[in-house]
């Protein structure tokens, strides 16, 4: 049978996971998808680089606009990055009547609505398994797997930088920033970090997720976005005492008033799977009313654990390239016509448990006009801490732990806490999760 022809755009890390696995499993790879598929093209400025790589068996361009007229190609796969000239080759492979595989998670968060529609109506599809997790199939398990279920929530850890670095300051006890120069070191960190460290690409994936569990637009505008940068040793410390631990988790649940989108440090308790994934792997917790939660997890990030998920859209859209699209899968596992914009629920109203850390004086009474604050706005104390004030020291830690309640009351009572005069500096404040049925 006719191979599918596939044009390959940048051929880095990713890209080169792509061609190596491709090439050396092509013979498995054939058998699944029912045709050989080949990269017979690839796109890349450092023609250098993608020369070396290829070894004389693909034709190499500079010229990736080229690739995507090009007749005689099939599948584009786009593994630029960004949102700028990656989202005018994508379009333009559309619109040439070209499918599309893409591991840009960035794209797909901000332009996606756009692109779905413009494949709609060429009838090719967009895969995107690579976009969200790396090697873990999480976009097959929510658009294929979980098909029966009405989804309730999904939890991740879906960033390994920062998860990395909450595991180093865990274990060894050391700062944000001296973590983050060792993750910098050993190449889990990038030079320029913001985009991890500030939860934003993790924002960008969950905003994936919730458009495909819940049927609704990408509306990444709406993610409510919490990085690390800000978080201290002191608390992971805290956390462990009380029997949880501190990941950057992307949260997403379905609620009568809306859809929650939420990126921040969250507490979980130490007993959860999900709790004890380490080091720069992810994990994704799904809950589904008929199957329950179930779990994934594995390598986020990497050449080849990239490349398997890539390789994976490669042959699905070849099993499915002359099927009628009205039969295929739809972009976002709900039929076009059937995706609804439901309203993403202000963080003001979100509604979970917290933990918060006060600094204070140690003199009586202090502990009293807290409790009565917090009564004042309806919160309640699940458990507490209170610290022996070391040798020669006037002001003690207290920590609490609260019952559900509203962000806009925590908001409002620790603005009043802080106004005390026994109380130094800010309250920290962290969410929590217990992610179990509930």
């Amino acid at each position: 049978m006719k191979p599918i022809n596939v044009g390959l755009l940048g051929i880095g890390t990713v890209g080169g996971g792509t061609f190596s696995v491709l090439e050396r499993n092509q013979e498995e790879i054939t058998r699944r998808a029912g045709r050989p598929i080949r990269i017979t093209v690839v796109a890349d400025k450092n023609t250098a680089r993608a020369l070396e790589v290829t070894r004389g068996r693909a034709r190499v361009t500079d010229d990736a606009f080229a690739v995507v007229s090009d007749p005689a190609i099939d599948i584009v796969i786009e593994l630029i990055g960004g949102y700028g000239v990656a989202k005018e080759l994508v379009l333009k492979a559309i619109a040439n009547g070209k499918h599309v595989v893409t591991a840009n998670k960035a794209l797909l968060a901000l332009h996606g609505n756009e692109i779905f529609k413009a494949a709609q109506e060429k009838g090719v599809m967009v895969a995107f398994e690579a976009a969200v997790a790396g090697g873990i199939p999480i976009i097959k398990a929510l658009r294929e797997g979980l098909t029966a279920n009405r989804i309730e929530w999904i939890a991740g850890i879906i960033n390994g930088t920062t998860n990395f670095i909450l595991s180093e300051m865990r274990d060894k006890g050391l700062s944000f920033d001296e973590v983050l120069k060792e993750a910098q070191r050993l190449g889990y960190a990038e030079a320029d970090p913001t985009f991890d460290v500030e939860g934003v690409d993790a924002a960008h994936k969950l905003t994936i997720m919730a458009a495909i569990a819940f049927g609704i637009p990408m509306r990444f505008d709406k993610v409510h976005i919490e990085g690390i940068t800000g978080l201290q040793a002191v608390d992971i410390r805290y956390a462990e005492q009380l029997g949880y631990r501190i990941k950057l988790l992307g949260i997403t649940k379905r609620k009568p008033e809306g859809i929650e989108l939420r990126v921040h440090p969250t507490l979980i308790p130490a007993r959860r799977l999900i709790a004890n994934v380490e080091g720069a792997m992810n994990a994704v917790l799904v809950q589904g009313d008929a199957v329950g939660a179930t779990l994934y997890y594995g390598k986020g990030a990497g050449a080849e654990p990239t490349a398997s998920a890539v390789i994976a859209d490669l042959v699905d859209v070849t099993r499915m390239h002359t099927a009628d699209p009205e039969h295929r899968v739809p972009h976002l596992a709900f039929q076009p016509d059937a995706v609804v914009d439901a309203p993403i629920l202000p963080m003001a109203e979100v509604e979970t448990s917290y933990y918060l850390r006060l600094r204070v004086e140690d003199k009586p009474g202090v502990l009293a006009d807290i409790t009565r604050i917090l009564a004042d706005h309806a919160i309640s104390i699940d458990a507490m801490i209170q610290k022996e004030p070391g040798e020669g020291e006037e002001q003690v830690d207290i920590i609490m732990l609260t019952h559900l309640t509203r962000e806009k009351d925590v908001d409002a009572a620790t603005a009043r806490i802080e106004a005390l005069p026994v109380v130094s500096g800010k309250v920290t404040r962290l969410r929590m999760e217990e992610l179990g049925r509930n």
